[in-house]
């Protein structure tokens, strides 16, 4: 994708949008339809940022018994929600019909089902990623064939 270089550039001149910035770009889309952030709940910070990661709600029950550690947990009839530290989505394809959601921005209501001990609302990413590949009957992305 390419364009005219910003401040004045001649004509001829472009400038190459980098695959980072189209990364930021796609992460900064909002939800389709009203959403609203899920709250965590109180005394818990975040101090790694918020997104989260859904699966319908038949998989949920699946995905908990392979997890080595709980974080926050969300329900809202369809979907499970699970807390993550911002950015657990870089440069790692979750499995289908998983759903992140960058900044816990989520439609409908959800309710938590789940509060961990402590003071951080987070479950470990690739623990998680790697249950969702099992349940999902899915190769880990890094496992993949790789064709020239």
């Amino acid at each position: 994708m390419t364009g005219g270089r910003p401040g004045g550039g001649g004509a001829g001149q472009e400038h190459a949008i980098g695959l980072d910035t189209l990364v930021r770009l796609q992460r900064r889309r909002p939800a389709p339809g009203p959403a609203h952030r899920l709250s965590l709940p109180d005394g818990m910070t975040a101090p790694l940022g918020c997104d989260a990661v859904a699966v319908p709600d038949r998989l949920g029950p699946l995905v908990v018994p392979r997890l080595p550690r709980l974080g926050c947990v969300y329900a809202d009839g369809s979907h499970w929600w699970w807390i993550v530290p911002s950015d657990s989505d870089y440069a790692l394809p979750w499995p289908s019909p998983a759903h992140y959601a960058v900044g816990a921005l989520v439609t409908g209501t959800a309710r938590l089902i789940h509060r961990p001990q402590g003071t951080v609302p987070y479950t470990p990413p690739i623990p998680l990623y790697l249950a969702l590949c099992r349940v999902t009957g899915t190769a880990p992305d890094w496992s993949r064939a790789v064709s020239a």
